[in-house]
């Protein structure tokens, strides 16, 4: 078990990397931003055509993430069912409920929507919003663990996607005990399966 400084030192590394790629993603100029989006959108499709997995979970976009909403817009026009997360309890899994563009959806924490009513559905694979990742298919995410107790949780254990910026790629990195590991990462550079 390592030393607790060393748990200390740890948490501050991945609060000042959350800080800074969170802040290099805002910065990104609205044709650096467009022109990533539309590769990522084309790699994401290429690897998963909407319409290939039965049911597709996503999250809403905040802080300047990819947007993964027209791609779950293309899913449910090709016949398939897409999912949006709402946070139901402070360190409890994500729960997961049906979404179409005509969904009314309800304000959620950190100027997120999600779906008002609904079932809770189990998607088959999970598009991840990615602060930073390495290449082992580690996650930096926003420290909250809502996407690890998620991933966690659900049996069988959906397709894990990390979806972000290729600005966010990092060193290989110490997990947290608790992290889940991506499946697959998908940047704007293309669609990596990850090291294991």
């Amino acid at each position: 078990m390592p030393p607790p400084e060393a748990d200390a030192e740890a948490a501050a590394w991945r609060k000042a990397e959350r800080a800074r790629l969170i802040a290099a993603r805002l910065a990104l100029s609205t044709e650096a931003r467009a022109a990533a989006e539309r590769a990522i959108e084309a790699a994401l499709e290429a690897r998963f055509p909407p319409g290939s997995i039965a049911l597709v979970g996503a999250y809403w976009p905040i802080r300047g993430e990819f947007d993964p909403l027209p791609y779950l817009r293309r899913t449910v026009d090709a016949g398939a069912a897409a999912a949006l997360p709402a946070v139901v309890a402070m360190r409890a899994p994500l729960e997961f409920r049906p979404w179409t563009p005509e969904t009314r959806m309800a304000p959620g924490r950190w100027d997120t929507l999600h779906p008002e009513t609904g079932p809770s559905v189990a998607p088959l694979a999970l598009l991840i919003p990615l602060v930073g990742f390495d290449a082992a298919g580690h996650r930096l995410g926003y420290g909250g663990g809502f996407y690890d107790r998620t991933l966690a949780a659900l049996k069988p254990r959906p397709l894990a996607v990390g979806v972000g910026f290729e600005l966010g790629r990092l060193a290989s990195f110490e997990p947290a005990p608790h992290d889940q590991r991506m499946d697959v990462i998908v940047t704007e550079a293309g669609v990596f399966e990850t090291a294991r």
